[in-house]
Protein backbone atom coordinates (compact mmCIF):
# COMPACT_ATOMS: atom_id res chain seq x y z
CA UNK A 1 0.00 0.00 0.00
CA UNK A 2 1.21 3.73 -0.52
CA UNK A 3 2.64 5.53 2.59
CA UNK A 4 0.79 8.44 3.31
CA UNK A 5 1.90 11.16 5.49
CA UNK A 6 -0.29 14.10 6.19
CA UNK A 7 0.92 17.26 8.36
CA UNK A 8 -1.26 19.72 9.43
CA UNK A 9 -0.55 23.22 11.51
CA UNK A 10 -0.94 26.77 11.46
CA UNK A 11 0.70 29.24 8.85
CA UNK A 12 4.62 29.43 9.43
CA UNK A 13 5.00 26.23 11.58
CA UNK A 14 7.26 24.92 9.07
CA UNK A 15 4.74 22.23 7.53
CA UNK A 16 6.38 22.66 3.54
CA UNK A 17 9.80 22.47 4.76
CA UNK A 18 9.25 19.19 6.91
CA UNK A 19 6.88 17.98 4.10
CA UNK A 20 10.06 17.87 1.93
CA UNK A 21 12.65 16.82 3.83
CA UNK A 22 10.24 13.70 4.86
CA UNK A 23 9.49 13.20 0.94
CA UNK A 24 13.02 13.06 0.34
CA UNK A 25 14.38 11.35 3.18
CA UNK A 26 11.64 8.46 2.01
CA UNK A 27 11.49 8.61 -1.16
CA UNK A 28 7.82 10.09 -1.89
CA UNK A 29 6.04 12.41 -3.84
CA UNK A 30 5.94 15.93 -2.08
CA UNK A 31 2.04 17.05 -2.49
CA UNK A 32 1.98 20.48 -2.18
CA UNK A 33 -1.45 21.41 -1.20
CA UNK A 34 -0.96 25.02 -0.93
CA UNK A 35 0.29 25.25 -4.80
CA UNK A 36 -3.10 23.63 -6.00
CA UNK A 37 -5.19 26.59 -4.66
CA UNK A 38 -2.43 28.53 -6.02
CA UNK A 39 -2.86 27.30 -9.12
CA UNK A 40 -6.48 28.19 -8.81
CA UNK A 41 -6.14 31.54 -7.58
CA UNK A 42 -4.34 32.29 -10.82
CA UNK A 43 -6.55 31.09 -13.06
CA UNK A 44 -9.23 33.14 -11.71
CA UNK A 45 -7.15 36.26 -12.06
CA UNK A 46 -6.34 35.21 -15.73
CA UNK A 47 -10.01 34.58 -16.45
CA UNK A 48 -10.95 37.85 -14.85
CA UNK A 49 -13.67 36.07 -12.85
CA UNK A 50 -14.66 37.93 -9.41
CA UNK A 51 -14.15 35.87 -6.53
CA UNK A 52 -17.19 36.56 -4.93
CA UNK A 53 -19.03 35.10 -7.72
CA UNK A 54 -18.21 31.91 -6.11
CA UNK A 55 -20.17 29.50 -8.47
CA UNK A 56 -18.23 30.62 -11.16
CA UNK A 57 -15.04 30.05 -8.89
CA UNK A 58 -16.04 26.68 -7.99
CA UNK A 59 -16.74 25.93 -11.67
CA UNK A 60 -13.54 26.94 -12.86
CA UNK A 61 -11.81 25.11 -9.88
CA UNK A 62 -14.04 21.45 -11.10
CA UNK A 63 -12.60 21.92 -14.35
CA UNK A 64 -8.81 22.80 -13.97
CA UNK A 65 -6.58 19.97 -14.46
CA UNK A 66 -3.93 20.63 -11.64
CA UNK A 67 -0.51 18.10 -11.45
CA UNK A 68 2.35 18.26 -9.39
CA UNK A 69 5.30 16.86 -10.78
CA UNK A 70 8.93 16.41 -9.94
CA UNK A 71 11.15 15.91 -6.59
CA UNK A 72 10.39 18.23 -3.44
CA UNK A 73 13.36 20.48 -4.70
CA UNK A 74 12.46 20.78 -8.12
CA UNK A 75 8.52 20.16 -7.89
CA UNK A 76 6.67 21.66 -10.97
CA UNK A 77 2.73 23.09 -10.68
CA UNK A 78 1.21 22.01 -13.73
CA UNK A 79 -2.34 23.47 -15.32
CA UNK A 80 -2.47 21.24 -18.26
CA UNK A 81 0.68 21.01 -19.39
CA UNK A 82 1.31 24.65 -19.06
CA UNK A 83 3.92 25.03 -16.25
CA UNK A 84 3.03 27.87 -13.61
CA UNK A 85 5.57 26.99 -10.89
CA UNK A 86 6.86 31.02 -10.88
CA UNK A 87 3.33 32.60 -11.74
CA UNK A 88 1.65 31.14 -8.72
CA UNK A 89 4.10 32.89 -6.63
CA UNK A 90 3.17 36.37 -7.90
CA UNK A 91 1.75 38.46 -4.11
CA UNK A 92 -1.60 39.14 -6.57
CA UNK A 93 -2.03 35.31 -6.34
CA UNK A 94 -1.28 34.65 -2.71
CA UNK A 95 -3.61 37.40 -1.98
CA UNK A 96 -6.45 35.40 -4.13
CA UNK A 97 -5.45 32.32 -2.93
CA UNK A 98 -6.31 33.53 0.49
CA UNK A 99 -9.46 34.20 -0.86
CA UNK A 100 -10.56 31.27 -2.53
CA UNK A 101 -9.38 28.88 -0.50
CA UNK A 102 -12.11 29.36 1.77
CA UNK A 103 -14.68 28.98 -0.68
CA UNK A 104 -16.71 25.34 0.15
CA UNK A 105 -17.00 24.03 -3.42
CA UNK A 106 -13.01 25.01 -4.36
CA UNK A 107 -11.74 23.06 -1.22
CA UNK A 108 -13.81 20.12 -2.38
CA UNK A 109 -12.76 20.25 -6.01
CA UNK A 110 -9.05 20.43 -4.64
CA UNK A 111 -9.46 18.09 -1.65
CA UNK A 112 -10.80 15.09 -4.18
CA UNK A 113 -7.55 16.11 -6.60
CA UNK A 114 -5.26 15.64 -3.84
CA UNK A 115 -7.27 12.15 -2.86
CA UNK A 116 -6.47 11.42 -6.61
CA UNK A 117 -2.86 12.32 -6.65
CA UNK A 118 -2.29 10.52 -3.30
CA UNK A 119 -3.15 7.29 -4.77
CA UNK A 120 0.75 7.14 -5.37
CA UNK A 121 1.54 7.37 -1.47
CA UNK A 122 3.17 11.29 -0.47
CA UNK A 123 3.55 13.61 1.91
CA UNK A 124 0.80 16.34 2.10
CA UNK A 125 0.39 19.53 4.35
CA UNK A 126 -2.13 21.71 4.83
CA UNK A 127 -4.92 22.87 7.23
CA UNK A 128 -7.30 19.90 6.80
CA UNK A 129 -5.04 17.05 5.79
CA UNK A 130 -5.72 14.92 8.78
CA UNK A 131 -8.69 15.83 9.45
CA UNK A 132 -10.72 15.88 5.82
CA UNK A 133 -8.46 14.85 3.03
CA UNK A 134 -6.66 12.14 4.38
CA UNK A 135 -7.78 11.12 8.12
CA UNK A 136 -6.82 7.28 7.23
CA UNK A 137 -3.35 8.26 6.92
CA UNK A 138 -0.29 5.92 8.17
CA UNK A 139 0.98 8.97 9.86
CA UNK A 140 -0.57 12.22 10.76
CA UNK A 141 1.14 15.06 12.23
CA UNK A 142 0.15 18.22 13.65
CA UNK A 143 2.88 20.81 13.45
CA UNK A 144 2.71 24.26 15.34
CA UNK A 145 4.88 26.56 17.33
CA UNK A 146 4.63 30.39 19.41
CA UNK A 147 3.00 32.62 17.23
CA UNK A 148 5.63 35.51 17.64
CA UNK A 149 8.62 32.84 16.41
CA UNK A 150 6.24 31.39 13.53
CA UNK A 151 6.47 35.41 12.75
CA UNK A 152 9.93 35.79 12.99
CA UNK A 153 10.74 32.57 10.52
CA UNK A 154 7.99 34.18 8.25
CA UNK A 155 9.53 37.52 8.38
CA UNK A 156 12.98 36.09 7.90
CA UNK A 157 11.81 34.35 5.08
CA UNK A 158 10.32 37.48 3.32
CA UNK A 159 13.16 39.43 3.69
CA UNK A 160 15.39 36.94 1.95
CA UNK A 161 12.48 37.41 -0.84
CA UNK A 162 12.94 41.31 -0.51
CA UNK A 163 9.36 41.11 0.54
CA UNK A 164 8.71 45.03 2.27
CA UNK A 165 7.26 44.18 5.57
CA UNK A 166 7.86 44.30 8.68
CA UNK A 167 7.73 42.25 11.67
CA UNK A 168 4.79 43.48 13.48
CA UNK A 169 2.89 43.38 10.21
CA UNK A 170 4.08 39.21 9.60
CA UNK A 171 2.73 38.59 13.40
CA UNK A 172 -0.64 40.59 12.77
CA UNK A 173 -1.17 38.25 9.34
CA UNK A 174 -0.02 35.51 11.37
CA UNK A 175 -2.77 35.85 13.67
CA UNK A 176 -5.17 36.68 11.38
CA UNK A 177 -4.69 33.66 9.16
CA UNK A 178 -4.65 31.49 12.68
CA UNK A 179 -8.50 32.77 13.52
CA UNK A 180 -9.36 32.41 9.78
CA UNK A 181 -8.24 29.35 9.53
CA UNK A 182 -9.09 28.13 12.60
CA UNK A 183 -13.03 29.46 13.01
CA UNK A 184 -14.18 29.02 9.29
CA UNK A 185 -17.32 27.29 8.71
CA UNK A 186 -15.57 24.25 5.96
CA UNK A 187 -12.66 22.25 7.21
CA UNK A 188 -11.32 24.58 10.02
CA UNK A 189 -8.07 23.94 11.43
CA UNK A 190 -7.80 21.29 14.37
CA UNK A 191 -5.63 18.64 15.47
CA UNK A 192 -6.97 15.07 14.68
CA UNK A 193 -7.76 12.87 17.72
CA UNK A 194 -4.80 10.42 16.65
CA UNK A 195 -2.34 13.52 15.06
CA UNK A 196 1.23 13.26 16.56
CA UNK A 197 1.53 17.33 17.72
CA UNK A 198 4.67 18.55 17.26
CA UNK A 199 5.38 21.83 19.18
CA UNK A 200 8.77 23.24 17.13
CA UNK A 201 9.09 26.17 19.50
CA UNK A 202 12.39 27.19 20.15
CA UNK A 203 13.79 23.85 17.90
CA UNK A 204 15.71 24.10 14.80
CA UNK A 205 14.27 22.55 11.50
CA UNK A 206 16.56 19.78 11.52
CA UNK A 207 15.50 18.92 15.35
CA UNK A 208 12.18 18.77 14.41
CA UNK A 209 12.55 16.70 11.27
CA UNK A 210 14.58 14.64 13.08
CA UNK A 211 11.83 14.20 16.03
CA UNK A 212 9.25 13.54 13.11
CA UNK A 213 11.60 10.63 11.62
CA UNK A 214 11.77 9.40 15.18
CA UNK A 215 8.04 9.17 15.50
CA UNK A 216 8.02 7.43 11.97
CA UNK A 217 10.46 4.52 12.43
CA UNK A 218 9.26 4.02 15.74
CA UNK A 219 5.83 3.33 14.72
CA UNK A 220 6.75 1.21 11.80
CA UNK A 221 8.69 -0.90 13.85
CA UNK A 222 5.99 -1.55 15.73
CA UNK A 223 3.99 -2.14 12.93
CA UNK A 224 6.69 -4.72 11.81
CA UNK A 225 7.18 -6.62 15.55
CA UNK A 226 3.16 -7.01 15.12
CA UNK A 227 3.60 -8.57 11.94
CA UNK A 228 5.98 -10.99 13.01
Amino acid sequence: MPLIIAIDGPAGSGKSTLGRMLSRALNLLYIDTGSMYRAVALAVIENAINPADHAAVVDLADRLEINLEGDPDSLKTLIGMRDVSELIRSESVTSMASVVSTISGVRRAMVARQRELGKRGGVLNGRDITTVVFPDADFKFYLTADASERAGRRFLEDQSKNTATSLAETLADINERDNRDSTRSNSPLKVADDAIVIDSTGKSIEETFQEMMTKIEDKRASFEDCGD
